[in-house]
């Protein structure tokens, strides 16, 4: 009996030790090599920075090991993710993206990467409306007083946070698609164009609702719309262009992780479920919440699918109306 017993061990270790053999190293060490590095394309103080720092404490709960934030602003995004697709795809580069890493490939000329083949998406971390507000002095009172009025000679001129910006892009998008006479005014960033909205300098101002509800909520701006098919949770009194006639209209803002091209599909799927639980966490909810954010998730061909149509209404919109970068 006691043979018996001692052959079957002798077996069991031996086929452990054949599967351990068949499992590469970077499997069997990651993450324990080093601390992982999330890079943050935008500046530091922006809604990616911001998502990015929320996600590093979570994820190194969930992974134990450090996760460090970098930030490599620049190029609407593109310095960042150019950064991690020239990375090695060994699981310890990953970049936080904003809906510009949609728009990028359309809109920027000899782009040093091929956003769809040297990077893969991990997941859809969330999305959010982009809310169109108007001073609170404006002639606007509602969202059909800038319909009328953009028919009319006057127009209507609106302001952004930047050239092909998303605002930037809705608004191109609902203005050929509904004959509306917009003229695009854009800012270098949210600050300025929030300075001139409150001031009553510009008509109209778009852009997250992260970016306008401090104002909405202090009286100096009136929302008008949300871009989304749904309404905002954080705004539910305020109406969606579905809604107000422009059916089928959606143009959310969206953050999203994605990895070096050729990382290993094992590092993939855990990575994938950690931050699928981290954001199952209702603290980090709550916090993205705070910041407009719906949170999604989901598996890592969701988001692929997700941020290549995105990719594919864009260039559309890039290309009819002949939209260049700053």
């Amino acid at each position: 009996m006691l043979l018996s017993v001692q052959r079957s061990f002798g077996a069991l270790a031996i086929a452990s030790a054949s599967l351990l053999a068949a499992t590469p190293a970077w499997a069997q060490a990651w993450p324990t090599k080093q601390a992982i590095k999330l890079v943050a394309v935008f500046p530091p103080g922006g809604s990616v920075d911001q998502v990015a720092r929320l996600l590093a404490p979570a994820l190194s709960a969930q992974l134990g090991q450090s996760v460090i934030v970098e930030n490599r602003g620049g190029a609407s995004g593109s310095i960042g993710a150019a950064s991690v697709a020239s990375a090695p795809a060994d699981g310890y580069t990953f970049a936080v993206v904003f809906d510009s890493h949609g728009v990028n490939p359309s809109l920027i000329p000899n782009l040093p990467f091929d956003s769809k083949k040297d990077l893969s998406p991990v997941v859809l971390v969330g999305t959010a409306p982009m809310l169109i507000g108007t001073p609170a002095a404006s002639e606007f009172k509602a969202f059909t007083d800038v319909v009328a009025t953009s028919r009319s000679a006057k127009g209507v001129s609106y302001g952004t946070i930047g050239s092909g910006s998303l605002g930037h892009l809705a608004m191109s998008l609902l203005g050929k698609g509904s004959g509306l006479n917009f003229t695009h005014i854009p800012y270098k960033g949210g600050g300025p164009l929030m300075n001139d909205a409150v001031a009553g300098h510009v008509p109209l101002a778009i852009g997250s609702v992260f970016l306008l509800k401090p104002h909405v909520d202090s009286k100096r701006v009136r929302p008008l719309a949300v871009t989304t098919s749904k309404r905002s949770p954080d705004l539910p009194e305020v109406p969606t262009l579905a809604e107000l006639g422009f059916a089928g209209f959606e143009a959310p803002a969206w953050w999203a992780v994605l990895a070096p091209a050729r990382t290993p599909p094992e590092i993939m799927a855990r990575m994938n479920e950690a931050l699928n639980q981290a954001m199952k966490s209702p603290e980090l909810a709550k916090r993205l919440d705070a910041q407009g954010i719906d949170v999604m998730g989901g598996t890592p061909e969701a988001a692929r699918v997700f941020i290549e149509r995105q990719m594919d209404i864009w260039s559309k919109v890039v290309k009819d109306n002949n939209i260049k970068a700053d």
